[in-house]
């Protein structure tokens, strides 16, 4: 696997079923209104396993993405902590329009309703040391980075960018997500490593 030159690859893999993973993932967090962070660079996978892990967990997800909307692509963390993690702490039903929203007056807002078991937060940077204080349990979704970057850009283009606007963009929120990551060091906290670019679901448990 091809990854930054700060990052480890982890030592080993193992493939698990749903039932594998719910049981690990459930041995990670408390019974009572536990918070799972799901952490991985850009076009790794993240979206893919914080949406399994809340449908095994019966959980709700929360997209950084969403919440760095027209705001900051890294700088984001202050509102999940005081808009998302604390009222889901305190028994509230999370309902919070970010900046970015009301500025561009865009419709809805990130809703966990509070009766879900688990909130699953994803995104590059959502284990950093300033919102890990406030969660239960870290995962990191490792990936290639050449793959990564090609996914990256499908993406984007099906999105409705061009091929010019995709690669400018992912430059850009590279320049950004990079030096965050690598000053953080947010796999070092984690005590699940998932492989998001490979065919099957593997993972890496710390013990």
């Amino acid at each position: 696997m091809h990854l930054h030159p700060e990052e480890p690859e982890a030592a080993s893999w193992r493939p698990m079923d749903d039932e594998m993973l719910a049981a690990t993932l459930k041995g990670l967090l408390p019974g009572d209104r536990p918070v799972l962070l799901v952490d991985g660079r850009s076009g790794g996978g993240k979206t893919t396993f914080a949406e399994r892990a809340a449908a095994l967990l019966g959980g709700a997800v929360v997209h950084a993405d969403d919440l760095a909307w027209h705001h900051d692509m890294t700088a984001w963390d202050d509102l999940a902590i005081e808009h998302v993690i604390g009222p889901w702490r305190r028994g509230e039903e999370v309902s919070y329009r970010p900046p970015g929203w009301v500025a561009n007056d865009r419709g809805g807002q990130v809703s966990v309703p509070d009766d879900v078991r688990v909130l699953v937060l994803e995104g590059v940077g959502a284990g950093r040391a300033s919102i890990a204080t406030h969660a239960d349990a870290v995962v990191w979704v490792q990936s290639d980075r050449d793959l990564a970057r090609e996914r990256g850009l499908v993406r984007d283009v099906e999105l409705g960018r061009t091929p010019a606007e995709a690669e400018a963009f992912w430059d850009e929120y590279a320049a950004s997500e990079e030096p965050l990551l690598a000053a953080d060091r947010p796999w070092e906290r984690a005590a699940l490593l998932v492989n998001g670019t490979a065919g099957e679901p593997l993972v890496h448990v710390r013990v």
